[in-house]
């Protein structure tokens, strides 16, 4: 492949694990996720009382035989999975410390899950925000689409200030149907808002991944000398002495880390702490095999 964030070995190596919902979807095509509607797949789901009007074929006459009264067999119905990859493309995901910048970080994310996702007959598509831009690829299982997907994540340029949470809403709205949505974001957002904007997701029974992307260095503040700190979204700067202001920055950073972890909580969110000098194969295969997990119910 021609895309640098792209690593074909590691693609084949995760071939086998499926990307499941951890909820029913809805689709367009017959696919392999559960769906909240009944049908006649091959997965029996319960019996209920006929009444009139319902399919005759679908009648179970050994529960007639037992009971003298008429049953019908519901199965789950199963669907395909439409999958939105929502990158925050503000000034702070370029902040790069010892390791990759965050946004080099999300577009590995966000590529490798979408290829898995078309690999196996779903459909995958981009949003990408900052408090101007809210650009979309729409959703799609062709192939063929992957190349667009790409090539718009491979042009990404962080700049201005988040606009993670209007995007978020308008996601919400947007989508008329159950969608599985992934954001890749360091959340540099009032987590309150986040939250109402990750209640809103739920609302719609969209079911939401969120990859809190954040530099080793913005975890440790390991400064040994006065430095000069830039606002990469609003451009304000501030020179500091690290070594007096660390207690009050790592407190300030817990009391942040804690606020949107149970934002994330609260609303049923599949949420993820990651800092960019992860391993993506341990940190791709752990997701996916939890996700299987849910979506079987263990």
């Amino acid at each position: 492949m021609k895309y640098d964030f792209l690593d074909t070995a590691l693609l084949a190596r995760l071939a086998a694990l499926p990307v499941e919902a951890r909820a029913p979807m809805l689709g367009n095509v017959a696919g392999k996720h559960r769906s909240p509607h009944r049908g006649s797949s091959v997965e029996f789901a319960e019996y209920r009382k006929y009444v009139a009007g319902d399919d005759t074929r679908r009648l179970d006459w050994k529960a007639f035989a037992r009971s003298d009264r008429y049953y019908i067999k519901e199965f789950e119905a199963d669907t395909n999975l439409r999958a939105y990859f929502v990158v925050d493309t503000s000034g702070s995901m370029a902040f790069s410390g010892r390791a990759p910048a965050k946004i080099q970080f999300a577009r590995k994310i966000a590529a490798s899950l979408a290829y898995l996702l078309v690999n196996q007959g779903d459909a995958a598509g981009l949003s990408v925000c900052t408090d101007k831009l809210h650009l979309e690829v729409p959703p799609s299982r062709r192939p063929a689409h992957l190349d667009r997907l790409f090539s718009t994540l491979g042009k990404l340029e962080p700049s201005g200030e988040t606009g993670l949470v209007p995007a978020l809403h308008t996601i919400a709205e947007k989508i008329g149907r159950r969608a599985f949505v992934v954001i890749l974001s360091d959340l540099f957002t009032d987590p309150q808002s986040l939250g109402d904007a990750l209640q809103h997701l739920r609302y719609r029974k969209h079911d939401v991944s969120v990859f809190h992307l954040l530099d080793p260095l913005e975890l440790g503040f390991e400064f040994d000398r006065p430095h000069r700190f830039i606002d990469l979204e609003d451009g304000t700067a501030i020179v500091a002495e690290p070594a007096l202001i660390a207690d009050e920055y790592h407190a300030a950073l817990r009391d942040f880390l804690a606020a949107v972890r149970a934002q994330c909580h609260d609303a049923s969110a599949d949420y993820r702490q990651v800092t960019t000098d992860t391993e993506l194969e341990p940190l791709l295969r752990d997701f996916l095999m939890n996700r299987l997990r849910k979506g079987k119910g263990k």
